[in-house]
């Protein structure tokens, strides 16, 4: 991956699980809705001044958002962006 290209899309590991999970609290904010599920299916990186993180995130009844996580240089993570209604199926790509 080069700098500022996003990279390739990968099966998400406990490390972006756990991104996600600190995450998770901004996502119910913005969307308003407590998820029962919330796990990382898949993800890509781009790297920037930071890192953005897109991540497939399964939140059951076949439903999936897609959330672009922005961690700063000092690790502090911020949610940046989120798409709903989305499928296993559905792209992961810059948004």
């Amino acid at each position: 991956m080069s700098t500022g290209g996003i990279g390739s899309v990968e099966p998400a590991d406990q490390a972006i699980q756990d991104i996600c999970d600190k995450i998770k609290p901004q996502v119910i904010k913005m969307d308003g809705r407590n998820f029962g599920k919330f796990k990382a299916v898949k993800y890509a990186s781009q790297v920037v001044a930071g890192i953005n993180y897109f991540v497939k995130v399964d939140v059951g009844g076949n439903e999936f958002l897609h959330l672009r996580i922005f961690e700063d240089l000092q690790g502090k993570l911020h949610l940046t962006s989120y798409q709903k209604n989305k499928t296993l199926s559905s792209p992961l790509s810059y948004f």
